[in-house]
């Protein structure tokens, strides 16, 4: 069994397409030296224990310095493999050869890291003046963010006995329930005027014209999430439990801490963006899809035409090829240098970005960060929609700031999510911007506009309304199972509050929690969205007012840094301060003044 598709496959226009080529890591499931690396993998792990294990308290910086170095080496290899055997499988999630491979990777690599957890248990075991004295070495100062870090998190851990047991344990218990999901999500079918669909395409049915077969799409998508809402349901409390009994060994205050020490975010700073969040929740959606609801030329709309074009849009079809040109030019205007880092996943001889939708494939998009001697890989549902270039434009953001950010060192790279988001969101504004700036007439700018206020909306209100979903769900689970109806209401609960009284949140909609994979694959993730998007705007109001000199090579150097220094000092060079709710006001802000011009620009075209 061959892992990798071909260099270039076929869309349903028949345009060729790149499909990325897996070969730079392993020549397919069956290459032999597959087998020689998770040896080697096993081998690194128990030759640091032999080595270290019971010394890091009276180690020297020369020996400290060389266990780094072979903790770095062993996760180098760890990532090519891990990597490898997940983009191996994605593209092909019902194909039972490929997941079954991943899941021996997986197995196999949990156990084999057993000997090394020692390692990072007896760092947080120094004492401060002898770890302070260790990073007064030169070398051992390289890898200051990669020790800080591990110190962070040194009152949540536990004895090295239960670490082994909770590690060995996680292929069974949360990455088990995990993959469950995933395969179970990627064999769903979904059925409209008599033709079968799975979930990539089926979601991107929801961006037709024509309100029908939206409706249709909508109420299908409920439909199949309703018929599998036990299992949904049975698998997410299990998830939410699991990470309950690893937080309260952990001693964490709350659902979401663990999610904010990783994240570097304070309770000050989340409260700070979420109640501010909440209170535009008026401001923004509420008045959006009033708008909206007129255009669309009904009173309120259903739930699933909130991201619906509108019927005066173009039906422009975009190539691959016109919409490398239109991301690229943008990058290259913000930054010849940003292009730079951007060019290579183009080029002929590359074949680092998986492009089209098919069978078997994992909706969505993404991208995969892989150490300094690889490079990142992207997989995108690309079909020709003008959504689908800015998605490019965010996923391409994600793969520079990956080659800036490794830059590092494999240790010390460790971007939080909060800042993971930066690059992305900024990649699609400056290509939205770039958009606009070509067109002339008022009703094509009300068109991408409205599009790119829709993106902004699910991204920094809806995001939030996710979290406080999650929020509540954790809370609740305490106190036993949450039953499919009870999430169900919740779900509709929040929904409503941040959309507001013209979108219609019912029993055609109120089950589609489900699809939201990031409530089972990582719990919290969702607010770093919002956190990204509101920080992406602050930045780049702060870049139209031009009052900060170099601000692209400010920018880039930002990203370069963002796994070794935390938000708020990343951000002093531009003048922000992230604990302040006036910080998100003024990301908040550039939506609202977006809805205004979108009121300027409904009212002008009614008068003509």
């Amino acid at each position: 069994m061959k892992s990798f598709e071909k260099k270039s496959t076929k869309t349903k226009n028949h345009v060729d397409v790149p499909a990325w080529d897996l070969s730079d890591l392993y020549s397919g499931a069956d290459d032999p030296q597959i087998e020689k690396d998770l040896q080697k993998y096993k081998k690194l792990n128990a030759s640091l224990a032999k080595e270290y294990k019971g010394k890091i308290a009276s180690i020297t910086p020369e020996s400290f310095v060389r266990a780094l170095q072979h903790v770095e080496k062993t996760g180098i290899l760890g990532s090519k493999l891990g990597v490898f055997a997940y983009l191996n499988m994605v593209t092909r999630m019902k194909d039972a050869k490929a997941v079954a491979f991943y899941q021996s990777i997986d197995e196999r690599m949990t156990e084999y890291s057993k000997p090394s957890i020692f390692f990072t248990l007896e760092i947080n075991q120094l004492p401060d003046d002898k770890f302070s004295k260790l990073l007064a070495d030169k070398e051992v100062a390289y890898y200051k963010p990669f020790l800080e870090r591990v110190r962070r998190f040194k009152p949540h851990e536990l004895s090295e006995p239960v670490e082994k047991i909770l590690l060995e344990k996680s292929v069974t218990s949360g990455g088990a329930w995990r993959r469950l999901y995933d395969e179970h999500s990627a064999a769903l079918e979904y059925e409209v005027d008599g033709k079968k669909y799975n979930d990539a395409e089926i979601s991107k049915l929801l961006l037709d014209k024509n309100p029908d077969i939206r409706a249709k799409a909508g109420k299908e998508l409920n439909r199949v999430c309703r018929e599998n809402t036990k299992l949904f349901t049975f698998i997410y409390n299990m998830i939410v439990k699991d990470k309950s009994i690893s937080d309260n060994n952990r001693h964490y205050k709350s659902p979401v801490a663990a999610r904010n020490l990783d994240n570097q975010v304070d309770d000050k700073a989340l409260k700070a963006l979420t109640s501010s969040v909440r209170a535009q929740y008026g401001n923004l959606a509420h008045r959006f899809y009033k708008l909206k609801s007129k255009w669309l030329g009904v009173d309120k709309i259903q739930y699933w035409d909130r991201n619906a074009p509108l019927p005066f849009s173009s039906d422009r079809h975009y190539s691959w090829d016109e919409s490398v040109k239109i991301v690229l030019d943008a990058y290259e205007k913000f930054s010849p240098k940003l292009k730079k880092l951007a060019d290579p996943f183009f080029n002929k001889d590359n074949s680092w970005i998986d492009v089209p939708p098919r069978d078997g494939k994992r909706s969505g998009a993404f991208a995969m960060p892989l150490p300094a001697e690889f490079h990142p890989y992207l997989m995108l549902n690309f079909v020709g929609k003008q959504n689908d270039v800015l998605t490019l434009a965010h996923e391409l953001g994600h793969g520079c700031h990956m080659r800036l950010s490794i830059q590092q060192g494999e240790l010390n790279d460790d971007t939080p999510l909060t800042l993971a988001e930066v690059a992305s969101v900024f990649g699609e504004m400056i290509t939205f911007q770039s958009l606009l700036a070509q067109l002339d007439d008022d009703k094509e700018k009300l068109c991408l506009i409205a599009s790119k206020v829709n993106d902004m909306i699910n991204t920094a209100v809806r995001q939030i309304a996710f979290h406080f979903f999650e929020t509540r769900v954790h809370e609740e689970r305490k106190n036993g199972e949450l039953s499919p109806e009870r999430l169900d209401e919740i779900w509709q609960e929040e929904m409503s509050e941040s959309l507001g009284a013209n979108v219609i949140v019912d029993d055609d909609s109120k089950s589609i929690w489900p699809i939201v994979s990031h409530f089972f694959h990582s719990p919290f993730y969702v607010y770093a969205y919002s956190f990204a998007d509101c920080l992406v705007n602050s930045l780049y109001q702060v870049y139209q007012e031009g009052k900060i000199k170099d601000f692209p090579e400010k920018y880039l150097k930002m990203l370069s840094q963002t796994g070794i220094k935390r938000y708020d000092e990343l951000l002093k060079p531009f003048g922000l301060n992230a604990k302040s709710p006036e910080f998100w006001n003024k990301g908040l802000n550039l939506i609202s003044s977006y809805i205004d011009e979108l009121e300027r620009l409904d009212k002008k075209l009614d008068n003509k």
